[in-house]
C-alpha cells in the first residue's frame, strides 16, 4: 500500500436473510475511511439500510439464492448449496477479486469465499456465530424442524438425530469440498468447519455467553453486532399504555411468520400490550386489543420499551432484546435459531419453543414462565453487562489493523481477542 493509498475490503454477503446483510454493513460501519475504500458485494440492497448514510462504500451486485428457495429447502431437510450454484459464485466472486483487488474479504454466509479467496490469495475473514464451532461447549446439537420430526414424533427422532448428524453435515459440506479438490485445494471437513473457514474467523458473541474451548488462535469473539433500522418510532407509541406489561414481538425475515397470530391471542390474553413489528411479510390479525403493529421499528427501542421479546430465536433480535436486558421467547425453526436459543436458555435469559409443533396455550405457558419469575430478567441483565464489556465495531477495526497492516492505532481496549485464549466460566 502506497503513501496516501486507502486499505480496500470487500465485504461479500449471502443476502438470504436481513441479519446477514446488516451484520456486515454494520462492521462496515467500524472502518476508518480515511484508511479504508470499502466495498459491498450483495444481491440486494435495501435503501432503508445502505440509504441511511454511514460511511461511504461501493456496491458491487452479485448472485444469490432466492430468500425463498433457502426457506424451501431448509423446511425440506434438504440441503440449500449445490455444485453447480457455488460453482457459479465462485467464478463471480474470482472475477469481482481481481476487479477490486482488496486486501482482505469479509463474508457472512458466502461458502464459495472458501474456494474464491485461496484461488485468488486474497485473506478471507468468516462471519459465523461461536454456537456453529465444533469447540463450542455443548451437551448436543438441538433437533431442529426437520419433516422427519413429523413423521417420527419429537421423541424418536430426537434419538436418533445424532447418530445422523455427521452423515448430514459432511452431505451440505460435499459440494463446498468438491470445488476446493477441483481447483487443487485440500478439503476443509465437515458443515462447522466449512462454514468458519478463513484465515481468521470472527465471531458476533460474547464467550460467557457462547463458549468454546480449544479453539484456534485466528478464531475471534467480537461482542455482538446489533443493528437496527433508522426510521422513527411509529405515531402510535404515545399510545403504549405505562402500565400494561409489554412484549416486542417480531419473527424477522426468517422466523414463521404463519405462528404470529397464535403468539399475539395468547399475549392478549395474558394481559399485555403488543408491539409488533411484520417485516411486510404478514397481516396480523384484526380486533386484538393492545396491539400495535409497523413493518419496521427501531429494534433497540422496541426491546427497551417491553418486558420481555418474542421472535424466532435467532441472534439478531435475541441479542437485541439481551442487550436491553430483556428475555426472550424464541420459537425457532432453522438449526441456527434452535443453537442461539439453546445457548439462551441455558443461560437462564429465555425459554425455546419449537415453530414446528408451537400452539397458543404453549406461548401462553411460555409468558407465564418469564413473566412471573424475575430470574428471567435478572439473567438477561446479566447478559446485558456482558454485551457492554465488548466493542465489536473497535475489535473489528483492529482486527482489520492487524491483517492489513493499515496503521489504524486502535485503542488499548480494542485489542483483538482469540476465542483460543478464553476458556468457559
Amino acid at each position: 500500500m502506497g503513501q496516501g493509498t486507502r486499505t480496500r475490503v470487500l465485504f461479500v454477503v449471502e443476502a438470504v436473510t436481513l441479519a446477514q446483510v446488516v451484520r456486515l454493513w454494520t462492521l462496515a460501519q467500524a472502518l476508518d475511511p480515511s484508511l479504508y475504500e470499502i466495498h459491498f458485494a450483495s444481491a440486494r440492497f435495501d435503501e432503508r439500510i445502505f440509504g441511511a448514510g454511514g460511511v461511504p462504500l461501493r456496491r458491487w451486485p452479485i448472485r444469490s439464492l432466492a430468500p425463498e428457495v433457502v426457506d424451501a429447502a431448509v423446511a425440506g431437510g434438504k440441503r440449500i448449496y449445490e455444485r453447480q450454484t457455488l460453482a457459479g459464485y465462485v467464478e463471480e466472486e474470482r472475477a469481482l477479486l481481481r476487479a477490486i483487488r482488496p486486501a482482505v474479504v469479509v463474508g457472512d454466509l458466502r461458502l464459495s469465499l472458501a474456494v474464491s479467496a485461496p484461488l485468488e490469495k486474497v485473506p478471507h475473514v468468516a462471519l459465523i456465530n461461536a454456537y456453529w464451532s465444533p469447540h463450542a461447549v455443548r451437551d448436543a446439537f438441538p433437533l431442529p424442524d426437520h419433516p422427519i420430526v413429523r413423521v417420527l414424533g419429537e421423541r424418536i427422532a430426537a434419538r436418533y438425530f445424532p447418530l445422523a448428524l455427521p452423515k448430514v453435515f459432511a452431505h451440505f459440506a460435499r459440494p463446498v469440498n468438491a470445488l476446493r479438490q477441483q481447483h487443487g485445494l485440500p478439503p476443509v471437513g465437515s458443515l462447522p468447519e466449512v462454514l468458519l473457514h478463513g484465515d481468521a474467523t470472527i465471531f458476533p458473541d460474547v464467550p460467557s455467553l457462547v463458549p468454546t474451548a480449544g479453539a484456534p488462535p485466528h478464531h475471534h469473539y467480537l461482542g455482538p453486532v446489533l443493528w437496527a433500522p433508522r426510521v422513527p418510532l411509529p405515531a402510535w407509541w404515545p399510545a403504549l399504555e405505562a402500565d400494561r406489561p409489554t412484549a416486542y414481538v417480531t419473527m424477522g425475515s426468517s422466523g414463521r411468520a404463519d405462528r404470529l397470530g397464535l403468539v399475539l391471542r395468547a399475549i392478549v390474553r395474558r394481559g399485555f400490550q403488543a408491539i409488533v413489528a411484520t417485516a411486510g411479510r404478514v397481516q396480523v390479525p384484526e380486533g386484538l386489543p393492545h396491539v400495535y403493529v409497523s413493518d419496521l421499528i427501531p429494534g433497540d427501542a422496541a426491546a427497551a420499551r417491553a418486558s420481555l421479546v418474542v421472535c424466532n430465536g435467532g441472534s439478531t433480535t435475541g441479542y437485541q432484546a439481551l442487550a436491553a436486558g430483556r428475555p426472550v421467547i424464541g420459537i425457532a425453526s432453522n438449526l441456527d435459531q434452535y443453537l442461539a436459543m439453546t445457548a439462551v436458555e441455558k443461560a437462564g435469559a429465555g425459554v425455546l419453543l419449537r415453530a414446528g409443533s408451537v400452539d397458543e396455550a404453549g406461548v401462553l405457558a411460555a409468558l407465564e414462565k418469564v413473566a412471573g419469575d424475575p430470574a428471567y430478567t435478572r439473567a438477561a441483565a446479566g447478559i446485558a453487562r456482558s454485551f457492554a464489556e465488548w466493542d465489536s465495531a473497535a475489535r473489528f477495526a483492529a482486527l482489520m489493523a492487524d491483517l492489513t497492516g493499515t496503521d489504524a492505532r486502535p485503542a488499548a481496549s480494542a485489542a483483538v481477542v482469540s476465542a483460543g485464549d478464553r476458556r468457559p466460566a
